[in-house]
């Protein structure tokens, strides 16, 4: 588990990360999100001890994480792919780490069968493509067999069988009971992946939900439904905190109840129903929405007309 309590990052008279509070719990994928700028590294960079916070703290399985004393066994990082010496080789890298925990060397080996880096683990490390450099990151972060991991945009340059492969291991090390922190900015994917969203704008929390509870805050435009009945259905719907309004014609636009709510009474009255749809909203429309107060760079409309 991974807890953040009050976590706080000034530099000089900017505060990048603000009195945050949250909890990664095991056996979820949690995905953490923001715009460029959030202060999503930042927030994880505390969690290691690469940055020290300002005021608060961030404990990984109940401790800091340099007090454990095995740390790579206790959550597995990747923040920076390309932050390897290149003129190793991705065996050699993997063995240099593997020392420094004690970490035999068949397990080197495993994690480089598991990343499928078989073909390439005696090349140096500055030789690989992007792609490459976060399959060796990753196997990097799994060496320790660790209780949590945490990713920072774990599937930049990787191709559609690799990000499927880190998509699948991922959901399958929480399965396992695993906790599992990753940062990304393809929402595409962070929607068949993540279970939970915690979300920070200008270094504060936005959101701590789940996937469908985003979308569903962020749909918010009603049930619209069609009947040749409208004003029967109206009266059959009223009811505190509910708002019915027309649409035109037969159709009702209704606020406060869901579409099996409103299919229910349309069924025990006898209400015949020509339409019972709500707007979908993708996880990329409700992020843009969530965070439109807290971008820190926006286009021009000419820019992107250009």
């Amino acid at each position: 588990m991974i807890e953040i309590a009050s976590l706080t990052k000034r530099y000089g008279d900017k505060t990048v990360v603000d009195d945050l509070s949250f909890t990664v719990p095991p056996g979820q994928v949690t995905g953490f999100l923001g715009p460029n700028g959030a202060g999503k590294s930042t927030t994880m960079r505390m969690i290691v001890g690469l940055d020290a916070p300002t005021r608060g703290t961030a404990l990984v399985n109940g401790r800091l994480y340099a007090h454990h004393r095995a740390p790579l066994q206790e959550l597995g990082v990747l923040l920076e792919a390309k932050a390897v010496h290149p003129g190793r080789t991705a065996f050699n890298h993997l063995m240099s780490v593997a020392y420094t925990h004690g970490i035999p060397r068949r397990r080197v080996q495993e994690v480089i069968d598991l990343a499928g880096l078989e073909s390439v683990a005696d090349k140096r490390v500055g030789a690989f493509s992007l792609g490459m450099g976060q399959r060796l990151g990753i196997a990097a972060a799994l060496l320790g067999n660790p209780a949590a991991i945490m990713l920072d945009e774990p599937v930049n340059g990787l191709d559609p069988e690799g990000v499927r492969w880190v998509r699948e291991l991922l959901r399958g090390l929480a399965a396992e009971g695993r906790t599992v922190m990753l940062s990304s900015h393809l929402m595409s994917e962070m929607a068949l992946t993540a279970d939970r969203l915690v979300v920070i704008g200008r270094g504060r929390l936005l959101a701590d939900t789940t996937v469908d509870e985003l979308v569903a805050q962020a749909e918010g435009a009603g049930v619209t439904v069609a009947t040749s009945e409208p004003e029967l259905l109206r009266s059959l719907l009223a009811a505190p905190g509910v708002t019915v309004t027309s649409a035109g014609g037969e159709r009702l636009v209704v606020d406060g109840l869901n579409a099996r709510q409103i299919g229910q009474v349309a069924a025990d009255h006898r209400v015949p129903l020509h339409e019972l749809s709500t707007e979908s909203v993708s996880l990329e429309e409700a992020f843009m929405n969530l965070t439109q107060d807290s971008v820190e760079y926006h286009s021009s409309e000419a820019g992107k007309a250009a």
